[in-house]
């Protein structure tokens, strides 16, 4: 039930959004057509949706959906201050792509800043009618919850946090008698599984939680057949095993109930977001960067025999694999010489490093000095075989050598930058450290991360920190 209420509460919150965008963008045009004149607004329409889309795609990404306790003034101010910004860089380049003759950045500005001004007021004054909630303590919904496990007290807790959805915990049902009177998370305990029939019919239920470890299961059988006679919801918690990094989430497919334990990062929302990112930015690497690719061509083959670019197999989302293109940075007979320099490995583990690689030409030693020869890798990400941020992309041989714990690093896409890039990665020698840090970078993933380290790399870059 909870679920649901996030689920609906958050679709409401997105509409208020949409309606709120909307009006500040007929309300730019009216105000800004008055200053100068405009083209009819009929031209104008295309950037409605693309604005809905940046906003509320930022505000995924940004966690604005996330806590319905919105967050304190200045975390939103600095949300709305981030989502406009880079909203606004990203609608640059689309028109910078796409040559808009008609939209001037001057309106673009404009929109932007009356759009955050509009969402900003309207976050502040949803936090406003939700802390009124809070001291009417405002209820609709009285709920029985049986159990006092974690997983009974984090629902507790959660509960306590969002009295704006109107749960009102009427009491706690223990398996043990002896606890009754106790207080678990605010709450009493006020039957135990051998009352609760009594404990039920005595008081106002409109739905009964379960929280019961599974050697306790068949004591709630008669509980749960005497709700549904009597009409009262139930709900079972049924992720009973307690792992690390991950939860269960519940499902059905083709009818039958399912536990779905998913160690992947990200919501399906900001993962599409994060597609989006890497679509608009690659594209646009790729037209700035043109120029360099042209020169950096002509050097490579004009200095060595051999193609242009090497390519290579390596493993993406899952183990998938796909080609990888770079510049050509060592002779044409490189991979065959391989064997030969295992010996010399400076990596510690499943990957192959060497500072002084004898197989490198003097303008490759130069390319992968300050990571040139990767920029070819923009085409991948603009195909969909890799992101702008994601952990290196191995070689199948390497991913046969894993251990279980390394092969995680496979469940997201893999990427042109990540954590060991920014890392100091010519001071890391052992593969169990790189792993590490890739899988630091997969349970704590947010699009924020992925700003951060982007804006980090750009001087790691220019500092020449890149591959020996």
């Amino acid at each position: 039930m909870l679920n649901e209420h996030v689920t609906y509460f958050r679709k409401l919150l997105v509409a208020i959004d949409v309606v709120v965008i909307t009006f500040g963008f007929f309300l730019t045009y009216l105000l800004f057509h008055e200053l100068r004149k405009l083209y009819p607004i009929d031209y104008y329409f295309w950037v409605l949706p693309v604005m809905i889309t940046l906003w509320v795609g930022q505000f995924y990404a940004f966690g604005m959906y996330v806590s319905f306790r919105l967050k304190g003034i200045w975390k939103i101010l600095w949300i709305m201050l981030r989502a406009m910004v880079l909203g606004f860089l990203i609608f640059a380049s689309i028109e910078f792509l796409f040559k808009v003759v008609y939209l001037s950045r001057a309106f673009i500005i404009f929109l932007f800043a009356n759009t955050a001004i509009l969402l900003t007021s309207e976050k502040l004054a949803l936090m406003l009618a939700f802390k009124r909630l809070r001291r009417m303590s405002f209820s609709f919904k009285h709920i029985l919850v049986v159990g006092t496990d974690p997983r009974a007290r984090r629902y507790l807790a959660k509960v306590n946090q969002t009295p704006e959805f109107g749960l009102k915990v009427v009491g706690l049902i223990d398996p043990d008698p002896g606890r009754i009177g106790e207080e678990v998370e605010g709450h009493r305990v006020i039957g135990s599984l051998d009352d609760w029939e009594k404990t039920i019919v005595s008081h106002t239920i409109d739905h009964v939680f379960f929280f019961i470890p599974h050697e306790s299961l068949g004591r709630i059988e008669e509980p749960i057949r005497f709700c549904e006679t009597v009409g009262i919801p139930v709900s079972v918690a049924v992720n009973f095993y307690e792992l690390n990094s991950i939860q269960g989430k519940h499902s059905e497919e083709f009818g039958i109930p399912l536990i779905t334990y998913d160690a992947s990062a990200g919501k399906v929302g900001q993962l599409i977001f994060k597609r989006f990112f890497d679509i608009v930015f690659s594209l646009t690497a790729l037209i700035f960067i043109l120029p360099l690719l042209l020169v950096i061509a002509v050097f490579v083959k004009a200095t060595s025999e051999g193609p242009l670019f090497f390519k290579q197999q390596r493993c993406t989302l899952n183990g998938r694999k796909f080609y990888i293109y770079k510049f050509r940075t060592m002779v044409k007979d490189a991979e065959r010489r391989l064997a030969e320099l295992m010996a010399y490995n400076e990596m510690k583990g499943s990957a192959f490093k060497m500072a002084k690689d004898p197989r490198q030409t003097n303008v490759g030693r130069f390319l992968r000095k300050y990571s040139l020869d990767e920029l070819p890798q923009f085409w991948n990400v603009l195909i969909g075989n890799m992101s702008i941020v994601g952990p290196r992309p191995p070689l199948p041989m390497e991913v046969a050598t894993y251990e279980y714990w390394q092969k995680r690093r496979l469940s997201m896409r893999a990427g042109l930058t990540c954590l060991w890039q920014i890392s100091g990665r010519n001071n890391i020698t052992n593969f169990e450290e790189w792993a590490k840090l890739d899988l630091e970078y997969i349970e704590s993933w947010s699009f924020g991360l992925d700003i951060r380290i982007i804006l980090k790399t750009i001087p790691a870059v220019i500092a020449a920190k890149g591959s020996s």
